[in-house]
């Protein structure tokens, strides 16, 4: 605490300084790094506080036998417990991309329309779950599925500790329901697989230009005004590991092809950091098994309402909740035992 709190006082006093938003782009990257280490000092700080005034509370109720007084400390101690185990949480996170902002990912897999139904379910659980956490975030590509929902959509997703949470949900999610698209009401399995990639800083990850193949084409839309008239949208393959990646929800090409690249050295990174090719490929090809066998949880709707976690082995029966956004049950899981089973010697 001592070294984060004095790194938070130099950033404050730089942000202070008359010529600190000479260079935007500078200005930013100081901006965006005191948040993260707010987000490291402040809970601590606000516990500290709370718990030096619920003993006040409790030492004055025991003092004067108040049993009003005695339930409310013991109710905002109950309330201090839980965000003590949150921010417990949060001080596991030990890889050094924990902290960046993250491009998340949702695609349709195995199940036809049900599958691009399914995705779509899945991108607003998660946008629930952002809204709720305040974490900002921006749809940089999607594609309508041919009848309903969606085949893919990518965001751009900024806040504290971003990846560090949502590395949680890379995988495939499976939905077992009543499929509302087949006229004999039978009971349908469709899959989905959601992908998180942590972003950095584009000077990170130089790359040659002749290996990327760069194409435009028309972006999509729901018709009306809003479909783009011109071949703005901007597809990027590189040509060494056959990544692909796209963006058409900017204003102009230009903007689409920066924050293409943006996502493409960040799926670069991974590459490079990880050295696990083959598993990114799958991840981030839309050729990859998108099916049974694979998922990470399962969310059933019919014959029975459950939610269950096949890593952790969390699960609930309230099946609504979760897919309005209540994650947490299942993130701070699966977080827990990654981080107990990096702390067991080998």
């Amino acid at each position: 605490m001592p070294g984060k709190l004095t790194e938070k006082a130099k950033l404050e006093e730089k942000m202070g300084s008359p010529d600190f938003w000479e260079n935007q782009e500078t200005a930013q990257k100081t901006i965006d790094h005191l948040k993260v280490v707010r987000a490291a000092t402040e809970p601590c700080l606000q516990m500290t506080r709370a718990a030096e005034d619920t003993r006040t509370l409790v030492e004055m109720a025991a003092e004067a036998d108040d049993a009003a007084s005695m339930q409310e400390a013991l109710s905002d101690l109950a309330k201090l417990e839980k965000q003590l185990e949150h921010f417990e949480l949060q001080t596991t996170f030990s890889g050094k991309d924990d902290a960046n902002d993250v491009f998340f990912g949702v695609y349709a897999g195995t199940g036809g329309t049900d599958a691009c139904d399914w995705a779509q379910m899945l991108l607003r659980m998660y946008t629930k779950w952002f809204d709720s956490h305040g974490y900002g975030y921006t749809l940089i590509d999607d594609l309508a599925g041919e009848e309903a929902g969606i085949r893919r959509a990518t965001l751009s997703v900024k806040g504290p500790y971003a990846y560090g949470y949502l590395r949680a949900e890379l995988g495939v999610h499976r939905l077992v329901r009543i499929s509302p698209y087949d006229a004999n009401k039978k009971r349908h399995t469709s899959f989905a697989a959601v992908d998180a990639v942590p972003e950095h800083e584009e000077e990170d990850i130089p790359i040659k230009t002749d290996d990327l193949r760069v194409d435009t084409y028309r972006a999509g839309g729901a018709g009306g005004q809003h479909v783009n008239v011109t071949d703005s949208a901007v597809r990027i393959t590189h040509i060494p590991t056959g990544v692909v990646v796209q963006c058409q929800n900017e204003r102009s090409q230009h903007a689409n092809r920066r924050v293409a690249m943006r996502l493409l050295k960040a799926r670069l990174h991974l590459l490079k950091e990880r050295e696990r090719e083959t598993e990114v490929q799958r991840l981030y090809s839309e050729k990859g098994d998108i099916a049974w066998g694979s998922q990470i949880r399962s969310y059933v709707l019919h014959p029975y309402t459950l939610v269950k976690d096949h890593r952790t082995g969390v699960e609930t029966g309230k099946v609504d909740s979760v897919l309005d956004g209540d994650l947490d049950m299942f993130i701070d899981a699966y977080l827990r035992q990654a981080a107990t089973s990096r702390a067991k010697p080998r």
